[in-house]
């Protein structure tokens, strides 16, 4: 436990050290480096596309029960603030792999949030069918 605590740690501490990674093996291709630069990007845009769903849900859809409201509204926030999370620790995660030569990291976390997203999105389907929106 006291390990994966320590191990979170240095890891949270290398996204804000970017430099400290470049000291880990050798420098791959800068288009490598480039291409998991705009990843992280693309990442933090669906973060932010998330955060937006989250506050258009809540301004406009008043109609919406106020439970459901506020859970459609929270569970996206959420998501985007994870998206967010994901994006930099994935990014230090491959740049590391890269310098190291070894196989980029795996995660489950694009299909776990396109479920989640496609969850809601039926969810919200449903809703709108029966008239539950206005």
């Amino acid at each position: 436990m006291i390990d994966g605590l320590r191990s979170l740690g240095a890891a949270v501490r290398l996204w804000f050290s970017p430099a400290r990674v470049r000291e880990e093996g050798t420098t791959p291709d800068y288009r490598f480096s480039l291409a998991n630069e705009r990843t992280l990007l693309a990442w933090l845009r669906t973060g932010l596309a998330l955060v937006g769903g989250g506050f258009a849900v809540d301004q406009f859809l008043p109609g919406l029960h106020p439970g459901l409201r506020v859970t459609f509204t929270v569970f996206l926030l959420v998501c985007g603030a994870l998206c967010a999370v994901r994006a930099v620790n994935h990014w230090v995660r491959c740049e590391r792999a890269m310098r190291r030569g070894t196989d980029l990291p795996v995660s489950r976390f694009p299909s776990l949030l396109a479920l989640g997203v496609g969850a809601l999105a039926v969810a919200m389907v449903i809703l709108v069918a029966l008239g539950w929106t206005r």
